[in-house]
């Protein structure tokens, strides 16, 4: 009886179980066996060099049985299966494959997005200020993504989005209004010592270049603190509000969508439309589900610190930008000079 037929690293992987023995199978070769017990581990090494670990673990008292796959001895995918009665039909073979194939390509997508990212920016710029910009907008989602951690989320990592930004992805869901606040703040925070960071290597090496990713790397954070969802100061503000009444925070979220549309009237800016109708969304499902809501609302000492949290890393921001009020590079204006229109 056939368990899987996937796809792992362009090689087929098949488990299969005969007499009460399981066969791993990679690349037409068996490189595993095992009795067919309530837990099973097979272990090898993929043809890139890739440490492979298969377990399997049969549920008691259900005909289900869950599979953990790891790759250098990093956990990618847990998932439970029906086990068939007959050899393995197409369609579970297919949904198994698939995830093998999701996993195998993740790395591959997020290199390929990283890469024209890249190619994006030092076709406006140049290679070096593209490779800096970049590097400020992974700082920014690893401040998302370290938040995450603190609170034990789970995490699919960082895609980075050619002309857009970044995003940080995670497997769990929120639990608190807290974890809301200080999952969405961190990433302007982790920009804002990014940027100061750009302001001490100018300061040391008098290269325009750190100046510039400063500035722009300000300019990028002060937009995702725009009060909108879903960027990240919607969701502060969002939290905010909701935790004192849910009419306030429906009122609040609809006045940063109507500043939102003013914003990409006036700048033309059709990707911010594009935000604000998923923001629209989430915004009626928030409003449609407060009385079942689990998320732990902040108390008053949180939404006044929550508050001041992102007022002063909005003044941060502010700050870096202005900084360059009066230089001369056109770059280097182009921040302040969309503030004060």
């Amino acid at each position: 009886m056939q368990l899987l037929h996937a796809t792992l690293y362009d090689q087929p992987l098949s488990l299969e179980i005969r007499d009460n023995q399981q066969y791993l199978s990679y690349s037409g070769t068996v490189v595993s066996t095992s009795s067919h017990e309530e837990l099973t581990e097979h272990h090898f090494v993929a043809a890139n060099g890739v440490r492979v670990a298969l377990q399997l673990t049969m549920l008691a008292g259900t005909p289900k049985m869950r599979y953990q796959l790891s790759l250098d001895g990093e956990e990618v995918q847990s998932e439970e299966f029906l086990l068939p009665s007959e050899p393995a039909s197409k369609g579970t073979i297919g949904l198994l494959a698939l995830g093998f194939k999701l996993f195998k390509s993740a790395k591959v997508v997020k290199a390929a997005l990283a890469a024209a990212s890249v190619a994006g920016y030092s076709w406006l710029f140049s290679i070096e200020f593209a490779l800096v910009l970049v590097a400020c907008l992974v700082v920014h989602e690893y401040g998302h993504v370290r938040a995450m951690q603190y609170f034990g989320i789970k995490t699919k990592g960082i895609y980075l989005i050619p002309f857009v930004g970044g995003l940080a992805l995670s497997d769990d869901k929120l639990t608190t209004r807290w974890q809301d606040v200080v999952i969405s703040i961190m990433g302007p925070v982790f920009g804002l010592l990014m940027s100061l960071g750009c302001l001490l290597l100018y300061a040391l090496t008098g290269q325009e270049l750190f100046a510039g990713a400063a500035v722009i790397g300000s300019l990028l954070n002060l937009f995702n603190l725009l009060p909108i969802l879903p960027l990240d100061g919607g969701h502060v503000i969002k939290s905010i509000s909701f935790s004192m009444r849910s009419w306030l925070g429906l009122s609040v979220c609809i006045a940063g969508m109507a500043l939102g549309l003013g914003i990409a009237w006036i700048f033309g800016l059709a990707l911010l439309v594009f935000f604000i109708f998923f923001g629209a969304i989430e915004i009626l499902l928030e409003w449609r589900t407060r009385h079942q809501s689990v998320l732990v609302p902040l108390d008053s000492y949180g939404r006044i610190f929550s508050a001041l949290w992102y007022i002063l890393t909005l003044a941060g921001h502010v700050a870096v930008i202005y900084a360059f009020a009066d230089a001369e590079h056109p770059i280097l204006q182009l921040p302040m000079q969309i503030l004060a229109n």
